[in-house]
């Protein structure tokens, strides 16, 4: 077997994301502490997570409630976790006991309804907005059309902090193809920045098949899975499979 055969491990493999986090960021003058590295764990095991963990990684992401809490007990306890996927409005309660950011809150009503949970439990989430900036009807999220009129509901919402926008565009083959995704997103939060005299300092944006042209165009949460715990296994059932 050939050294390029032989699998990486997941200290191998967050070093090489690194190294591409630092040539994004020299490529776009900024500094690579800028960008904030989720590891996203979805289907991968406490053990991977504790992997990472000791690589540094100090953020991860998951795409189901049910699977963060089984998993998040097993790991170490300084993590920091943040729900990525989409959130059912039932699910609300628990995530907030597990995770300080929501990256995808994509409806007035949802958001609603974590700040009022969020007041019940006590806890005062960072929320990202989901805009489906390519309009597929196969994604979630609010329309770019929509985030002025929930950013401003989210004034009159004391219990959550609403931090910036979230998006996760077309799959390319070329990822250099998905970059005017990125700055539409950009330019969205600009503009809501600018006309509603709000902090928006977050851009989630960019997965590892194309998050170097997301952080030339600004994001600063990249969302990387694949690159750092290897290819995805299947999920167990039926203890990680989410109830309807």
């Amino acid at each position: 077997m050939s050294e390029r055969e032989v699998p990486m491990t997941i200290a191998e493999r967050v070093a090489r994301v690194r190294e591409r986090i630092q040539r994004a960021c020299e490529q776009a003058g900024r500094d690579p502490d800028s960008v904030l590295l989720v590891a996203i764990a979805k289907n991968h095991p406490p053990e991977a997570v504790r992997a990472a963990a000791e690589c540094g990684i100090r953020v991860i992401g998951e795409n189901r409630v049910q699977e963060a809490a089984a998993k998040i007990p097993l790991c170490p306890g300084h993590l920091d976790w943040h729900m990525v996927g989409h959130l059912q409005s039932n699910k609300v309660r628990p995530a907030l006991r597990l995770f300080s950011t929501i990256h995808s809150v994509d409806s007035a009503d949802l958001l609603r309804r974590i700040a009022r949970l969020a007041a019940d439990e006590g806890v005062r989430p960072r929320v990202l907005l989901e805009v489906n900036v390519s309009g597929e009807r196969s994604k979630f999220g609010l329309a770019p059309e929509q985030v002025p009129e929930v950013i401003t509901a989210a004034q009159d919402l004391p219990a959550i902090e609403l931090v910036g926008l979230m998006t996760m565009p077309p799959f390319f083959e070329q990822p250099e193809k998905v970059r005017p995704f990125f700055a539409a997103l950009r330019e969205l939060r600009d503009r809501c920045v600018r006309d509603l005299k709000v902090a928006l300092p977050e851009l989630s944006m960019g997965m590892s098949h194309d998050f170097e042209y997301a952080i030339l165009e600004g994001a600063t949460m990249i969302r990387v899975g694949t690159d750092i715990f290897g290819p995805r296994p299947p999920p167990k059932k039926p203890a990680m499979e989410e109830s309807p």
